[in-house]
C-alpha cells in the first residue's frame, strides 16, 4: 500500500526488555506500551493512538529502570490481540517515523507473526521512516538519541524524567518536524487526565497547531521597503525586483 505523506504517525513504544541471549532484539520480550500521534500538512491533529498492553512475561528489572512500567500496573491491560485492529487502522497507509525505528518495528513485526492469521509486517501497511539514520547524515559522529536531539534543537523535555511512549512520540514529532523543514517548535499542555500515568509520568497530549495570524505591511512601511529597494538596487541586482 502505498504511504500518503499529507499523514505522518509519529510513533513510540516500550517493552519488557532486550534479548541479551543473541539473535532477534525483540525474541522472547513483548511490547507492553504504545504511543502514537498524527501530523497531518506538517501539523498535529490532536489525534493519538495510545494502549497498555499485558504481555506473556515478566518485565526485565533493566526496563523497568527506564520506563517505569511494572508487572503489577499491566495486570488488567488488554493484550495485544485485543488491540491490534484498532492499532493497525491507525498506522495504516501513513508514513511511519520512529527513532531507531528497526527497533520499534522490529517488536511490530514480532507481535504481528504471533497473531492467528497472516497479518503481513508493518512494511506492508506504511512506509517507515528512522529519525536516528536522520540524524546520523545530518551530525555524523555526533550522539543522537532523543534527549540530544532535544538539546540540539531547542526543545524542552524538562518533563520526561521516564521514558514514556506517548510522551516520547510527542517530543519526537517536535524533532522530525524540525528536522525535515524547520516548523516552529510545538507546544505541549498538561494532560486532562485521560492520558494514563505510568511509574509517576504525567502523559501530556499535543496541541492543535493554530494558524499564524497574517498582518499586512502598512503605507509607511511599505514607501520604507521600496526606498530600501532602491538603494539596494542602485549597488546592483535586486533579487526581490526580478
Amino acid at each position: 500500500m502505498k504511504a500518503s505523506y499529507d499523514r505522518i504517525i509519529v510513533l513510540d513504544t516500550e517493552t519488557t526488555g532486550m534479548n541479551r541471549e543473541g539473535g532477534p532484539h525483540y525474541q522472547g520480550h513483548k511490547i507492553i506500551e504504545i504511543g502514537a500521534v498524527e501530523i497531518v500538512n506538517r501539523k498535529l491533529t490532536g489525534n493519538h493512538f495510545h494502549v497498555y498492553i499485558k504481555p506473556d512475561r515478566e518485565i526485565d528489572p533493566e526496563a523497568i529502570a527506564v520506563h517505569g512500567i511494572t508487572d503489577d500496573f499491566l495486570v488488567d491491560k488488554p493484550e495485544y490481540h485485543e488491540v491490534h485492529q484498532e492499532f493497525l487502522e491507525f498506522i495504516k497507509g501513513a508514513e511511519l517515523v520512529a527513532h531507531n525505528a528497526p527497533f520499534d518495528v522490529g517488536f511490530m513485526d514480532y507481535e504481528f507473526s504471533k497473531l492467528d492469521f497472516n497479518v503481513g509486517k508493518t512494511t506492508d501497511f506504511c512506509h517507515v521512516t528512522d529519525t536516528l539514520a536522520m540524524a546520523k547524515k545530518l551530525f555524523p559522529g555526533k550522539r543522537n538519541n532523543l534527549d540530544v536531539l532535544c538539546d540540539r534543537y531547542g526543545i524542552d523535555n524538562s518533563h520526561r524524567t521516564l521514558h514514556g511512549a506517548l510522551l516520547d512520540a510527542e517530543i519526537l514529532a517536535d524533532v522530525y518536524l524540525l528536522m525535515t523543514g524547520g516548523q516552529t517548535k510545538l507546544a505541549f499542555s498538561e494532560s486532562d487526565g485521560s492520558g494514563g500515568e505510568a511509574g509517576g509520568i504525567s502523559i501530556r497530549k499535543a496541541d492543535k497547531t493554530k494558524s499564524l495570524k497574517i498582518i499586512a505591511a502598512s503605507a509607511d512601511e511599505l514607501i520604507e521597503h521600496e526606498a530600501q529597494l532602491d538603494t539596494i538596487e542602485k549597488k546592483g541586482s535586486c533579487l526581490w525586483r526580478i
